[in-house]
């Protein structure tokens, strides 16, 4: 489910970041599609034209990090649903068929390809919460720079939050896989299956 509201968003920042100055305000492309970073980039002014500005290259190598992950992101759920078989399981972190409805049916991949998946995805969630640690510590470092100027209100609801998604999901993301590669290397080393 989180990769279905993630991807897009993810998708739009990076057009945003890699087609400016044309997709920022008065800029060619800018409307309708790319609107709300007019807002946007005077609450955080690496989006905005004081980075662009200055030349600051965080934002467009952070952009080509997200190309890097939305590939890995997508290859991983092509092996889900092209490789995995339907299964009436519940898998370790999915959510419930009345809160996702078919988002929450149970696919098994065992092989090399459920090996694959695994690793992808544990990879990628790993690269999304890296550099999106990375963010904030480049803020943190830079005496708040881009977003200092905000009221806590503001900070809060309009950075904070959103900004966090990308720390708190693929973080448990990260968990869920990680359990599933500890399972698998349990399980191929002899060691006994705890009880839960």
């Amino acid at each position: 489910m989180w990769l279905l509201i993630s991807l897009p968003l993810v998708f739009w920042d990076t057009g945003y970041v890699m087609l400016r100055p044309h997709s920022m305000p008065g800029g060619k492309y800018h409307s309708p599609v790319w609107v709300p970073y007019a807002l946007y980039g005077t609450i955080d002014y690496i989006y905005g034209w004081p980075a662009y500005n200055a030349h600051n290259g965080f934002t467009a190598a952070q952009g080509t990090v997200n190309i890097i992950e939305s590939i890995g992101y997508i290859v991983y759920l092509w092996i889900v649903y092209t490789y995995g078989k339907q299964a009436n399981v519940k898998g370790r972190g999915a959510p419930s068929r009345v809160t996702a409805g078919w988002l929450a049916e149970g696919r098994i991949i065992s092989g090399r390809m459920g090996a694959w998946a695994v690793l992808i995805g544990f990879g990628t969630a790993l690269m999304t919460v890296s550099k999106t640690a990375l963010y904030w510590l480049n803020e943190y470092f830079s005496g708040f720079e881009n977003i200092g100027h905000n009221d806590p209100f503001t900070l809060f609801f309009m950075w904070i939050i959103p900004n966090g998604a990308w720390l708190v999901l693929p973080s448990y993301m990260m968990y869920v896989f990680g359990q599933e590669i500890l399972q698998g290397l349990e399980a191929a080393v002899g060691e006994p299956k705890k009880q839960r």
